[in-house]
């Protein structure tokens, strides 16, 4: 399980800073179904694909931890979570978004509960190796 978290953890940091990238680069064009939202959404967007860059950077960060701190972990997995609950609100009031948003909608709520299970995996092997070291 240390394993996997470690893997996790790697490949949410570089997804989400490449996303906040291409957000950064192509504003409005990298929003799915934003066709010319005009001037003020593509500023936020572009501001936010740099914030969600740094949100990237949060978890390489974590990922290379030795061992990955599991508090970082559930934080981080907290924040995307807020995200998908926040697409969830959107949907009640403002109805059904582009089919893309629903996909991002069900990783943001579906991924967060893995990263809770796993969040001390890599914290507990640590354990588990000093304890039989001082057994042993």
């Amino acid at each position: 399980m240390a394993r996997a978290l470690r893997l996790l953890t790697q490949l949410m940091g570089w997804s989400c800073a490449a996303i906040g990238l291409f957000h950064v680069a192509l504003g409005n064009a990298a929003i799915p179904g934003a066709g010319s939202a005009g001037t003020t959404v593509d500023s936020w967007g572009r501001f936010m694909g740099a914030s969600f860059v740094g949100y990237g950077l949060a978890w390489l960060w974590a990922a290379r931890q030795r061992p990955i701190p599991a508090q970082a972990v559930r934080w981080l997995a907290g924040v995307f979570l807020l995200g998908g609950a926040g697409r969830l609100l959107s949907l009640a009031v403002h109805g059904w978004p582009h089919w893309f948003q629903i996909a991002l909608t069900v990783i943001e709520l579906g991924l967060p509960p893995v990263y809770f299970w796993l969040a001390d995996a890599e914290e507990r092997a640590v354990r588990g190796d000093v304890a039989a070291v001082a057994a042993g």
